[in-house]
């Protein structure tokens, strides 16, 4: 299995499939645990990840490390990557083209790993995987769509210019591993919103 994830990383690695991989320093493919219960999905990569070649290593992965933490969990223990893997022009939001464009990467990392939760951080990933908009008034909800569960939480960039989202977020983290135990133990776990056809 963390063969087929390493084939998608060379090609993540390689792509250049639109205009972002002209600025980019580093395509920025995910990292983790192939048998991972979570996938956690950002945006994309800011100046540290796009430097390094490797995703959430800057303040925004310091936070979402530090929730892990408080969970009881490592980060060698989950698996994260982003909507887009190589860094927007000044850390802007994806383009529509270029999300659609890497999209298939992130699809085959969801079909290798088949993680019990894809744990969406923030707007654009929200947006991108479920259509949906104002992750502050979702965060904190188990989705479903297709047979796939995704829980919703804010990105740990916004942390980082919002103190109070600390807290949201370290709840928000905590809430979703008892929901992980609770899906072991094929216990039934309520569904807050439903976004399949």
């Amino acid at each position: 299995m963390s063969q087929k994830l390493e084939t998608i990383r060379q090609s993540v690695i390689k792509c250049t499939k639109c205009d972002l991989c002209k600025t980019r320093t580093n395509a920025v493919p995910g990292k983790g645990n192939f048998d991972s219960d979570v996938i956690f999905v950002g945006e994309a990569p800011g100046r540290n990840e796009d430097h390094n070649g490797e995703p959430f290593i800057g303040v925004a992965g310091q936070k979402l490390s530090a929730a892990l933490k408080l969970a009881g969990i490592s980060r060698d223990q989950v698996y994260i990557t982003n909507i887009v893997k190589c860094r927007p022009p000044n850390n802007r939001v994806p383009t529509v083209v270029e999300r659609a464009t890497c999209r298939e990467y992130l699809k085959h990392e969801i079909s290798i790993i088949k993680p019990k939760i894809i744990c969406i951080l923030g707007n654009t990933a929200f947006n991108s995987l479920l259509g949906g908009s104002e992750i502050t008034k979702f965060r904190g909800k188990l989705a479903q769509m297709d047979g796939q569960l995704y829980f919703l939480t804010v990105h740990p960039a916004a942390t980082i210019y919002n103190q109070k989202l600390v807290g949201v977020l370290n709840a928000d983290i905590a809430k979703m591993f008892e929901i992980i135990t609770e899906l072991k133990n094929d216990n039934k776990v309520p569904i807050d919103i439903d976004y399949s056809t």
